[in-house]
This record gives structure tokens, C-alpha cells and sequence, in this order.
């Protein structure tokens, strides 16, 4: 067992012990939830135990729901009718605040859900972007909204208002990026937040703990925990919320729902769960598709939504891609996630092993075989890539999502059989197409962007770049997601309208010349 650097050391335990609500951070004093790793730090297997979690129910629910409705104060409160320059500082004043806790969340990152240290430090730094790319995505916003349009004899002023209360629910995957992918938009356009952590990258969020609340007033972000059903379904059935927010399962998120009593006033801001293929054609350059494919199929151990899930081969290269594959994948290094050139780290569910297991079991059992020597091999907090083919409709792994290290691939003939494959799934996020041949490009791509939403053309599906719209159909997506797109998935346009007569007009440029609105001014924020 290689020794843990110094700085990367668990030398004191991390107790959080308070909640953030109303502006407040209140003591915990009820019973809590353990955080442990699945990294072991010694030389017999033991889950490493990092500190303690508020475990809250529906009181703690039903607190940050009245902290939330009082912000929002029926469109009166402070948050919502606030100058967008103003907001815009509180969030600048909240990322300049959140940058000087980059290391301590960094190590939290690896050890909680053991992302290496690389792509933990590379998520940190993209988040910071993010924040700084929604605010100019504001201003721009701004900008073009600060202005009257005149239209048959009616004066008007156009922006976009907020809607009210907002459940934020992120994921365990992207406890920071993804979840501030939805928090961070939601909150600079006036709406007051209740936010709850996934179960695991809980502890990483408590350095921002502060920072939050001194950088918006009491009620704009609400900070709270414990178990799903224990407090987001309360929340819930309260029917306070206006926006559920939520980047994980569709099962949850069909739960969350069913329990707002005015579902039809619920607006859906939804990143769920995907299936997306990679189809590697006759003509494909095999050296950057495999490449592609390893990076799409196996960073963060697969444990992405825009993870490869399935690799559909055509016949004619099977054989060399297969092997050629298998072999890349078996050099793949694993370690703990502040190793060098680790690729491959332990994974943060204690019971997955045993599910992915299932999977390559269960595919076995109808006619896959394990193809790369090192698949399958088995610890007690981890479980090295299988490479499984031939591939069928009758495995589990075609149709579950597996979220894993576990890469199934299926041999095609005509074109069609991918293609009708992905017209059955219930997934439409991304596909990855990889070949050379515009003729035989062009028809695809022309079809293929009417089943998902996003083609990669000779390269792995991905989130990024954040200007770029992140959606899906069918049961991969709710509402699009980007540093424009958000902005709008979390407002709704609204409107002063008058007519164009002498005394409007007059009460229109007194309202401007005095500032004594928030909402008619045409202030241009630099």
C-alpha cells in the first residue's frame, strides 16, 4: 500500500454540524448520518471514516420551505425584485469567497467519491468558470432587455422575472459542477433555493457553507440534509416549490413529482439517466476511435450520464477493434485518486462492485464473454473494466443504464440495426459516430440528430463546452442546460406594457430618471 502524501491526508475528522436556512447557519444537535470513504487507508480493508452529516427530517423540510416562500414573499421579497447588477455581486462577492477553498475541496472530492486528482481539481476550476460565465451570460441578458420596445401604439419592456421556489437536487458524480449547474442559474435570476446534497459528496460542500451565506440575503439559499424521502418529499408535498431541479434518476424524479400536489404548476428542470452508444464504422480511424472510446466508456470509471454505454462495431473491424480495445483497456492504471497517471479509482458506492458483478454475470450466462484478461476482477471497493461481446437484447447490460465499469459491444452489419436501436431506447442524450466518409456521414448525421441531442463526430460524448446546450429526449432530460440556456430554464419572460400617449410617457420617463424601479431601467452593466 503506497503512503498517502502529507496534503491528502484525513487528519481531523469533518463534523458538519450546521445548516444553512434563512439566512442563518443554525447547530445541528439531532442525530447524524457517517460519511465514510470506500479508500482504505489501511493494510486490511476498511472503509476510511471522514466525519458526520445532519440526518434532518420533514421539521428541518418544512423550516427551509417558510425561509424560501418569505424570501420569494409572493414575487415581493427582496431577492426577486433586486437590481440584476446587485445580484449579479452577490454572486461575484460568493465565487471570489468559494475560490479560496479550492484545496480543501479538492481533497474532499477525491476522498468522497474517489474522482482522481486531476479531474477533481479540473471540476473545481470548471465550476469557477461556470459562475463567471453565467454572470456575463447575464449581462448580456440584461443588456438586450434594457430597453422599450414600441409595437402598434403599445410601449413595453421586456425581461426575464424569476419563478419562485426552487428544490435543487444534484448528483453524486458531480457533487460541485453539476449540481452548481442548476443552483447557480436558479439563484442569480431571483429565485430562492432549497438545496439538499446527493448522498455521497456531501462534506465537500461545507467549506462553501459561509461564503453562501454571506454573499446573498437570509432566505435566498437554503442549505439542508439527510435522506431523500425524509426531507425532499415534505418539501415536496408542501406545494411551495415552483421548480424542481434535479440532475439524477428518472424514478426519483417521477417520485418528487407525483408528491407536489399542483403538478401542473411544477416547472421541470431535469438531467436524467442516458444509454449513449458509440457506432464505430468500416471506415473509422481506429486509433482515435478506440482512444475516444476508452475516455467515453471509462473516465470517472463510467460513472458519467454521458458515458458510453454501449460501442456498436461494425463486422468488418470487429475482430481487430476488439482486441485492440481490450488490450488498451487492461492498461489502464489503477489507484487511489492522488496517484500519478491513475486513470482508474475506487468507487464511492459500497455496493456497486456487487452490481456491476451481476451485470458481467448475468451476460455471461447469455453468450457474452469477458474479452480483456484484467475484466472482472473483483475488490472490495472496486471492480476492474469488463470488456463484454458479443452483446444481446436479453442482457441486462443493454438495457440498464450500469453507470460502471463495465463496456458492452455489439457487432453490426447494416447501419440500420443501431440506428432502429436507438429509435426503441428510452434514451436520446448523445451518440458518438466515428468515420471518414462524408457520404455515408452526411445521411447519418441528418438522422441521428432527431434521436438525440447532441452528434460527437469522431470524438466521446461530453457536457462541455458550457455555452453549448445540454439537454436530451425521452427520459434523458428535462429543460436545457448551459450558461445561456439556464438562465431562461429558470425565468420566465415578463413585461410592463403602456400605451403610447403623452401622460404614460411622461410617468415612464420619470420612473426611468428616478430610478426608482428595478425592473423599468435600461442601466447597462459593463
Amino acid at each position: 500500500m503506497k503512503a498517502i502524501p502529507q496534503e491528502y491526508q484525513i487528519k481531523k475528522l469533518l463534523h458538519q454540524d450546521t445548516y444553512l436556512v434563512n439566512g442563518e447557519l443554525k447547530k445541528w444537535n439531532g442525530g447524524t448520518t457517517p460519511v465514510f470513504s470506500t479508500i482504505s487507508t489501511t493494510t486490511d480493508y476498511q472503509p476510511t471514516l471522514l466525519g458526520s452529516i445532519p440526518s434532518m427530517g420533514i421539521i428541518e423540510a418544512n423550516e427551509a420551505v417558510a425561509a424560501a416562500t418569505e424570501a420569494y414573499n409572493n414575487g415581493q421579497g427582496l431577492w426577486p425584485t433586486m437590481k440584476v447588477a446587485d445580484r449579479i455581486k452577490c454572486m461575484e462577492n460568493f465565487v471570489t469567497l468559494m475560490k479560496t477553498h479550492r484545496s480543501e475541496t479538492v481533497k474532499l472530492l477525491m476522498w468522497e467519491i474517489g474522482k482522481s486528482l486531476t479531474d477533481s481539481q479540473k471540476e473545481f476550476d470548471r465550476t469557477v468558470e461556470y459562475i463567471y460565465d453565467t454572470i456575463n451570460s447575464l449581462k448580456e441578458l440584461n443588456r438586450s432587455n434594457a430597453r422599450f420596445t414600441k409595437v402598434q401604439g403599445i410601449n413595453a419592456m421586456v425581461r426575464r422575472g424569476p419563478l419562485g421556489v426552487v428544490l435543487c437536487l444534484g448528483p453524486y458524480n458531480y457533487p460541485l459542477n453539476e449540481t452548481f449547474s442548476l443552483l447557480i442559474p436558479a439563484l442569480i435570476m431571483g429565485n430562492p433555493v432549497i438545496f439538499k446534497p446527493a448522498k455521497h459528496g456531501v462534506l465537500l460542500l461545507s467549506p462553501l457553507l459561509q461564503a453562501f451565506k454571506e454573499s446573498f440575503p437570509k432566505g435566498a439559499i437554503n442549505i439542508i440534509y439527510g435522506r431523500g424521502r425524509d426531507v425532499a418529499s415534505p418539501i415536496m408535498k408542501s406545494g411551495k416549490v415552483d421548480i424542481l431541479a434535479l440532475i439524477g434518476n428518472s424514478k426519483s424524479a417521477i417520485a418528487l413529482q407525483d408528491q407536489h400536489p399542483n403538478k401542473n404548476r411544477l416547472r421541470l428542470i431535469l438531467g436524467l439517466e442516458a444509454k449513449n452508444p458509440a457506432i464505430i464504422l468500416p471506415d473509422a480511424d481506429l486509433d482515435l476511435a478506440i482512444q475516444e472510446c476508452i475516455n467515453g466508456s471509462l473516465s470517472f470509471n463510467g460513472q458519467r450520464c454521458t458515458a458510453l454505454k454501449l460501442l456498436y462495431v461494425h463486422e468488418s473491424i470487429a475482430d481487430e477493434f476488439n482486441i485492440r480495445f481490450a488490450n488498451k483497456v487492461d492498461e489502464l492504471i489503477y489507484g487511489n485518486p492522488w496517484e500519478e497517471n491513475v486513470f482508474l479509482t475506487p468507487l464511492p458506492e459500497p455496493n456497486k462492485t456487487d452490481y456491476i458483478k451481476s451485470l458481467i454475470d448475468d451476460a455471461i450466462s447469455k453468450g457474452a464473454k469477458v474479452i480483456n484478461p484484467k475484466g472482472g476482477i473483483q475488490t472490495e471497493n472496486f471492480i476492474f473494466p469488463a470488456v463484454l461481446h458479443p452483446v444481446n437484447k436479453d442482457m441486462r447490460v443493454y438495457h440498464e443504464e450500469q453507470f460502471g465499469p463495465v463496456v458492452p459491444i455489439i457487432t453490426f452489419k447494416d447501419i440500420q440495426e443501431p440506428l432502429q436501436d436507438m429509435a426503441e431506447s428510452n434514451y436520446g442524450q448523445q451518440v458518438s459516430l466515428f468515420g471518414t466518409d462524408i457520404k455515408t456521414l452526411a445521411p447519418l448525421i441528418d438522422g441521428l440528430v432527431n434521436l438525440v441531442c447532441r452528434v460527437n463526430l469522431n470524438s466521446s460524448c461530453q457536457r462541455g463546452p458550457d455555452v453549448f446546450p445540454f439537454t436530451g429526449r425521452k427520459d434523458s432530460a428535462v429543460g436545457t442546460l448551459s450558461t445561456h440556456d439556464a438562465l431562461r430554464s429558470f425565468s420566465i419572460r415578463t413585461f410592463v406594457a403602456s400605451k403610447d400617449n403623452a401622460d404614460n410617457n411622461t410617468i415612464l420617463q420619470e420612473l426611468l430618471n428616478s430610478k426608482q424601479s428595478n425592473f423599468i431601467n435600461t442601466d447597462y452593466i459593463l
